[in-house]
């Protein structure tokens, strides 16, 4: 009997998504439930976006360039010339998601074998990435007393080796919320430059700033201008997820032609998503500070709320989304499961995503779980209540 590859078989199931045939069967049951274990906004995307693609004159939907249309990518550079990322054209490559940019990131910059150093806990996908570019991802832990912040150098320093190719940062972070500060990214700089590593920022949620901190990115640093990579994407930004646009950034010209070689064996990006993406690039100021102010006033109430039940420690999120919870639970995938299979009150429950997805070391995270405050608050504080319940019936 044919069997499938170890790759295959190795490749990690994803901690938010893998509760979904139980999420289906409390629907099945007419429980209602609060969705807090995915990152999936839900503020309107631009009307200018969908109004793009709503009224185009293509008569034929064909390919575009393999690094994005040469009209888009200008714009995309204006807008990081606005946010002080001083790069052209040609030094970005469109790409569908930022998925897709951090499996090229990998694939340009990476052979079978090599290492990476990521501060974890991180966005659950990058395992899944790593494993399918063959590379090793190699843990630096952030600690939720700390709030996550940048773990010591040393601790970076004790892990590079011959293999390592880069540090893979996720600004402001999913799941934690984290911010580096200009800092944290000097720091930083500092590390890759001193031991000739690239350093790649995912930083899919730069707008989501709060409490009047401003992102600073990679691509700010002067120094960085050969190392660093930015991986982005429109998904969040614009709430377009949908669309599956992001893209590669980076100065240094061999990793874009590098780059460019993977997207042309996948020939172009969606040329609608790029048109929805291209008109997005003209949306208001207005429309960003009503977001950011909703996101803040959400996360205030998710935390006050959370913080108010015994025995649960929370993150306070600086940016993006998220917040990592610590539960009263010895294994919060268990719970989670109970929580859509056999608990409801009232008719209703939550689903959270468990935390231990979110680290590759093994161990470590088990009592934690990722919620994602993209509910309007009276649903928040709802799921708060519920959770509270929950915990008190809980038996492990």
């Amino acid at each position: 009997m044919p069997t499938v590859s170890h790759k295959g078989k190795n490749m990690p199931e994803s901690p938010i998504r893998k509760l979904v045939p139980y999420a289906e069967k409390a629907y099945k049951a007419n429980k209602t439930v609060y969705h807090l274990n995915i990152g999936q906004p839900d503020i309107k995307s631009p009307e200018i976006a969908m109004d793009a693609v709503a009224h185009h004159h293509l008569e034929i939907l064909a390919y575009t360039r393999s690094e994005g249309s040469q009209e888009y990518r200008e714009k995309i550079a204006n807008y990081y010339k606005k946010n002080n990322i001083p790069v052209e054209a040609n030094d970005i490559i469109v790409t569908t998601g930022g998925s897709e940019a951090l499996l090229f990131a990998m694939g340009s910059i990476a052979d079978a074998g090599d290492e990476i150093i990521i501060t974890e806990p991180f966005y659950a996908n990058y395992n899944g990435f790593a494993t399918a570019s063959d590379v090793k991802i190699v843990p630096v832990i952030s600690k939720i007393e700390d709030n996550f912040a940048l773990p010591p150098i040393s601790e970076f320093e004790k892990l590079i080796t011959p293999k390592t190719k880069a540090i893979l940062i996720c600004n402001p972070g999913n799941p934690t919320g984290y911010l580096y500060s200009k800092e944290e990214i000097q720091t930083l700089a500092q590390i890759v430059k001193k031991h000739d590593l690239f350093l790649v920022a995912d930083e899919v949620y730069r707008e989501f700033t709060y409490d009047g901190y401003k992102h600073y990115s990679i691509l700010e640093e002067p120094s960085l201008a050969e190392n660093g990579i930015i991986i982005d994407s429109v998904s969040k930004r614009y709430s377009m997820c949908g669309a599956r646009i992001g893209c590669l950034v980076s100065k240094n010209k061999q990793v874009i032609a590098t780059a460019l070689k993977f997207a042309q064996a996948r020939l172009s990006p969606p040329t609608f998503a790029q048109i929805a993406s291209e008109a997005a690039l003209q949306t208001p100021q207005s429309y960003f500070d009503e977001v950011i102010t909703e996101y803040q006033d959400r996360r205030n109430t998710l935390v006050e709320a959370l913080k108010a039940i015994p025995s649960v420690q929370v993150g306070e999120p600086k940016g993006a989304f998220y917040c990592i919870v610590q539960l009263p639970v010895k294994n919060s995938d268990a719970f989670a499961q109970w929580l859509l299979e056999e608990f409801d009150d009232n008719g209703e429950t939550i689903m959270v995503a468990p935390a231990a997805g979110f680290y590759s070391s093994p161990g470590v995270g088990l009592n934690q779980v990722r919620i994602a405050y993209v509910l309007k608050k009276e649903s928040l504080i709802r799921a708060v209540e519920i959770l509270k319940i929950a915990l008190q019936k809980y038996k492990d």
